[in-house]
């Protein structure tokens, strides 16, 4: 059940490499920059990496007023939350948000070493073992 976990992993790392390459390899060595990044022509680069060239004419509707780019990107906010330490060896994740969360899913921590990752909202869990 290391899937979610390493599908996390994946995300956290940068765009340019092959969609086609296995987690876990050589390039897990190097992490994604968190944060908004600007490009050589000082635009913001997007969550989804988008930035055009400076001779792209799809730059014409940031003529004359400054690209907006949210900070806060979602894959970052869930890397800032800490592990959760649980009691129990199956815990449930709704997302905790009532309607506004995900649906529900079990998470088996069956291994000591092991940290479960919720497939929908990427939070992390771990057993206390006593």
């Amino acid at each position: 059940m290391a899937a979610p976990a390493a599908t996390f992993r994946w995300l956290l790392l940068p765009r340019s490499r092959p969609l086609l390459a296995r987690p876990g390899l050589a390039a897990a060595a190097t992490a994604r920059p968190y944060g908004v990044r600007a490009s050589n022509t000082g635009e913001l680069v997007t969550h989804t990496g988008q930035v055009y060239d400076e001779k792209d004419y799809r730059r014409v509707r940031f003529v004359g007023r400054q690209k907006e780019v949210n900070k806060n990107f979602a894959i970052d906010l869930i890397a800032e939350q800490p592990v959760s330490q649980v009691e129990s060896r199956v815990i449930s994740c709704d997302g905790g948000g009532g309607a506004l969360g995900h649906p529900k899913v079990y998470i088996n921590l069956d291994k000591e070493t092991k940290t479960g990752t919720c497939g929908y909202c990427g939070l992390q869990f771990k057993q206390k073992h006593h």
